[in-house]
This record gives C-alpha cells, structure tokens and sequence, in this order.
C-alpha cells in the first residue's frame, strides 16, 4: 500500500492561484512536475525563486559552498520572536562562533551519557499510552509531541516533563505551533517584510516560552556556580568557552538555543515518530519484524542501540517519506549561475527534502513504504546523494545522531508493548512548523502480549 501524500497542482497555474494555494497548504501548492524536475525557477511580485533537486546543486549549496548560501532571512524572520538569532537561523561569523560551542555537547561519548535519560522517557512513553491501548482510536500526534519532549527535559536538564517548568514550555509550544502553522512562508515565497507581522498571539506566546526557558537557565547558571549542576546538556553547553575567544555563551544565547533545541529536537522528533507509528500500522509484515527485533535485543544498555537495525531501517524510511522539515530555503549571495540560468543575488533557493526524497529519477519506488531499500545499490547511493532529513555539510542539524538513537529507541519500545492498526481515516501531510497530519494522524494501539495471548 501507498502511503499517503498532499495532490500536487496540476501544470503551471498562475502566480495569484499559487499564493492563494501556499496560504492554505504549501505542499499541495507545489506542482507536481517537481518530483521530476531537476530544478524549477519561479517569477512574481515579490517572488524571485529556485526549487533544487539536482543532487549536484545540493551538494553546492550545502556542503561545498555553504557560506555563500546562507539561511534566508525572511525564513528566520518567521522564527525570530520564538529563536532570537540563534544557531538555527542565524549565519556568518555569528553562526561559526556558536555552534564551536554547541557541537561538542553532541559528540558521540556525549550521547553514551544522554541514553539513560532517552530510556527513561522511552518507557514511561510506554507507560504512558497504556490506558489508551484499547483499540480505541485515538490522535498519535500529541502523544509522540509528549515523548519527545520528555526526552529533550530529561537529556537537557535531567528534569522530566512532569516538572512544573517542563509541563509550562510543552503546554506553551504547543500553543506557539497552533498560532504560527504556517512559519516557512514567508521565505518560500519571499514576501515583503510588511506582509508577514507576527501576531499578537504568536509574540505573547513566544514571550511566554522564553520566559520559562530564562527560568532554567537562570537556575542552571547557579547550580554551576555552586557546583552542583548535573552533567547534563545544559551544563555541557552553558560550560563550553569558545575555543578562539574564550567566551561562554551570555543567558540571552543559551536561552535562544533552547528554545532552538526544544524546537529542532521536539517537534522534528514527534512528527517523524507518529508518521513512522502510522507506517508500521499500514505494514503488518515490518511490524512485526520491528516488534520481534525488540522483543529479542531491546536492552537498558548503550551498546544495545547498534542491534537495532530493522528500528533504524523503519525510522529512516519514514523520515525519508515524511521528513519533518519538508522544505527550507537558502539565498544567495552572491549572484550565480545555477544550471545555466541567472540566479541574482538575494534569490531564494528552496531546498526541498519532501520532493528530493520522493524524486522520480532518482529513487526506485519513491513514493513506497520499503525499510529494506537501504541495503539496496539505489538505496545507499540515494542516502548519500539525495537524503536530506536532518540538511547535510557544515550546517547539518548537530543533534542528527542524537535523533538517530532516540527514534528507533523509543519506536522499538513502543513496537515491543504495542500492537499498532490504523485509524478510520488516513492522515494528510500538512506542512506547518513541522510535516503534521491535517487533522492528527489516527490510530488504534493494543497490548501486544495479550495479543500474543489470543485475547
């Protein structure tokens, strides 16, 4: 069965209708020649713009060159109230400084340590879903959004999310995402800085979030002080002199990027979990195979983590599928010559994982749901030339091994305690602050050993 995807509009269209389509859901805006393109250059008011699918422009922008193609600023205009100018969207010598600081925290003996916490929020996941695993339907999304947050808390600050402060930014980034749903627009389609004011609410609740996060910073900063901070992310980070300068990062800084991490690591985090979720319940046979994988090597242990190889083939497909930033847009610096066309400086180039991933002519079954393609010749060529999920190059999202361990953790712990079936409804990919189900992404969960049982 194939898994489900947005229609696409039908053949060029006009500019009007295209910005008309993008304000109610961008994915189902994007022409449907895009997963055979190579390369799409779009003209209108205020519109000057090149989707990128060809490998060898992928490469150029992110890993050859990528100080030439900085972040967009009308996309980070979107973020600022909620990320201040942090690793995420900030660029040039700003960016470099910050993540010299930020990407020891993610090295891999770094990651050894954060496991314990990652467990701790994988079973009480599991613990947690227990009462609603009764076949009835229920909407996975806010319950990998619950998980993954858990593991952000547990991982950063050795508190869970049941914490007072904890529960507050969870409660208040769900907020946040209902108020700014559409947050790529702005740079997708370059609008004027005019017609893109953030709302009253999307300020109020990025203020409020801020302010919780400036409540533990503040109280880390003193436990480091008194010595007593635990050796955690946040006190690995918060701790980190800038190898030229010396300087740690201010409070300011530390607080954008955690509200950097919660979103990155969060939102990303749940959306390709309740998708991986949803694929498991339409493919009984990889299920299975996950849940028996679990069963016989799931284990409290670190070095348990490389067993888990049919969990990481799940995972990695569905972040294939549905990866949880669907696009993201560069600009260029200078102007330049793009395949064979003029592309002037300040155009937006707009980098699409949800259409490279899926590419006609790259992929073989692109739009299947198929965990065993990476031990294919297509698979792995594809997963070094044309798999983008967490970008590529010097500004690769530094928590990707960190994802790459807590996904198959917690969708191995989860497939071990739980029977998954489908909903009465297929979900809809929407692209909001992150690749969500239009109306959640509905599912019935039983216990697996009663089933085992014959109950």
């Amino acid at each position: 069965m194939i898994p489900p995807k947005p229609p696409s509009r039908q053949g060029k269209g006009s500019v009007w209708r295209f910005i008309r389509d993008f304000r109610r859901d961008i994915l189902s805006a994007q022409s449907d020649r895009l997963y055979r393109a190579w390369m799409a250059e779009f003209r209108g008011p205020f519109i000057h713009s090149f989707t990128c699918n060809d490998p060898k422009l992928i490469d150029l922008i992110l890993r050859q060159r990528p100080m030439d193609f900085p972040k967009s600023p009308r996309m980070a205009a979107g973020l600022q109230p909620l990320l201040g100018n942090s690793s995420f969207i900030s660029n040039g010598d700003t960016w470099l400084r910050q993540r010299r600081i930020i990407d020891p925290a993610f090295e891999g003996g770094r990651l050894r340590e954060a496991f314990p916490a990652m467990w701790q929020a994988a079973q009480a996941g599991v613990a947690r879903l227990a009462p609603l695993a009764d076949r009835r339907e229920i909407d996975i999304e806010p319950q990998t959004s619950h998980i993954a947050a858990d593991v952000i808390f547990r991982t950063l600050f050795s508190i869970p999310i049941e914490n007072r402060i904890a529960a507050q930014v969870f409660e208040a980034f769900r907020d946040h995402q209902d108020a700014q749903p559409m947050v790529n627009l702005g740079g997708l389609i370059a609008l004027p800085r005019w017609a893109r004011p953030h709302s009253r609410r999307v300020r109020a609740s990025a203020r409020r979030i801020r302010g919780l996060i400036r409540q533990l910073v503040t109280d880390r900063a003193a436990g480091i002080a008194q010595g007593t901070a635990p050796p955690d992310l946040a006190t690995k980070i918060m701790t980190t002199p800038d190898p030229q300068t010396g300087a740690c990062l201010t409070d300011r800084e530390m607080i954008d990027e955690v509200a950097t991490f919660f979103l990155a690591g969060h939102e990303t985090g749940a959306s390709a979990l309740a998708w991986a979720l949803f694929l498991l319940s339409e493919s009984p046979e990889w299920q299975q195979k996950l849940a028996e994988e679990a069963e016989a090597k799931l284990a409290p242990e670190f070095g348990a983590v490389k067993e888990l190889a049919t969990a990481r083939a799940v995972f990695r497909e569905a972040l294939r599928l549905y990866p949880p930033v669907a696009m993201t847009v560069r600009q260029c610096r200078h102007a330049e010559t793009l395949r064979g066309r003029r592309a002037p400086r300040g155009a937006q180039l707009v980098l699409s994982p949800w259409h490279l991933h899926r590419h006609q002519r790259l992929w073989e079954a692109p739009d299947a749901f198929d965990p065993g393609r990476w031990q294919t010749e297509n698979g792995r060529t594809c997963m070094r030339e044309a798999y983008i999920p967490f970008s590529a190059g010097a500004r690769a999202c530094p928590g990707a091994g960190f994802a790459m361990i807590e996904g198959p953790l917690i969708l191995s712990a989860l497939a071990k305690a739980y029977h998954i079936a489908p909903g009465d409804t297929r979900p809809v990919p929407v692209m909001r602050l992150t690749l969500r189900g239009k109306a959640g992404i509905r599912l019935r969960l039983s216990p697996r050993a009663a089933m085992t049982m014959g109950e």
